[in-house]
């Protein structure tokens, strides 16, 4: 059965010496998220164009996601599961670093941040939350618990940084194989998670997409 694999990067998009990109080359069927501006984390704006480049693939699709991407994927698998086969999540950026309408210059600013906007209930999909123990851009214990929220087991990895190009994760063979025994695994069985209610997980003006787009209007006034 053919896999599809969505590559989902975090702010900077992650450039040709990001394992991103190494997974890019080494997997067949897979498609990046394009479309966007990398500069700007504006979740409402990446979630429209994830959810449409998803839905424009034929069957399902595996989200491989990292930091900032990985907000942007719990949205999008909460919104259409019927179209996500599962997601791999590695070190995702704490929500409480950003704003509807981008990155916060302090985490403890009083501004509203993105985590109330973000799903906090068991996706019902396979897959992993990654983490590293000195992430710069989530502690471990958030980590855990934002694992814990969508239904994800989890892997620690010591000391891994934020896992990227700048703490040396280029070519990542592990994370491939994480990766591809996942995509196998769940070929054998269904997943028996429950799924969340169908009254959170509705389409149209009640779905988690259509709350956080909500949410941005409001912060731009109109």
């Amino acid at each position: 059965m053919k896999q599809n694999v969505m590559i989902v990067p975090g702010v900077g998009g992650s450039g040709p010496d990001h394992w991103q990109s190494w997974f890019e080359s080494q997997l067949p069927n897979t498609h990046r998220l394009t479309g966007i501006s990398w500069e700007e984390p504006v979740l409402a704006e990446w979630g429209r164009c994830l959810k449409q480049q998803v839905k424009m693939v034929e069957g399902k699709v595996w989200l491989v996601a990292h930091s900032f991407g990985c907000l942007v994927s719990a949205v999008i698998a909460a919104d259409i599961p019927e179209k996500v086969a599962g997601v791999l999540m590695v070190a995702p950026a704490d929500p409480r670093r950003f704003h509807p309408l981008g990155r916060k210059r302090c985490i403890d600013a009083e501004l509203e941040s993105l985590e109330p906007l973000m799903p906090a209930f068991k996706l019902g999909l396979p897959g992993l939350l990654v983490y590293s123990s000195n992430d710069p851009w989530m502690q471990e214990v958030k980590a855990k618990a934002w694992a814990g929220h969508w239904g994800l087991p989890t892997y620690s990895m010591s000391s891994a940084g934020h896992i990227n190009t700048d703490s040396g994760f280029g070519a990542w063979p592990e994370g491939l194989t994480i990766l591809t025994s996942l995509m196998q695994n769940s070929e054998k069985s269904e997943p028996h998670v429950q799924r969340q209610p169908l009254l959170v997980r509705k389409a149209g003006r009640g779905s988690v997409l259509a709350k956080v787009r909500l949410e941005t209007r409001k912060q731009l006034g109109i």
